[in-house]
């Protein structure tokens, strides 16, 4: 299990959970329920870190921590 914040949000548009990582520029997935859109985005965190790995690009360490919402 990664240590990433993950936001879920129902998206009226999409018709599904979206899940993001905000610390993880562009690593998001969605699903019919908010466990689905979890599993989901575990897969695409995991897909994220070894793309970053393969092309020597810097992984931000997780901050443990809640990110500030504006």
């Amino acid at each position: 299990m990664n240590k990433y914040e993950v936001i879920i949000y129902w998206s009226e548009e999409d018709r599904a959970f979206i899940a993001e990582v905000p610390e993880l520029p562009g690593c998001a997935a969605h699903g019919s329920t908010q466990e689905a859109a979890l599993a989901n985005v575990q897969d695409a965190i995991t897909l994220w870190l070894d793309t970053a790995k393969e092309y020597g690009d810097p992984i931000p360490e997780p901050k443990g921590r809640r990110l500030i919402f504006a």
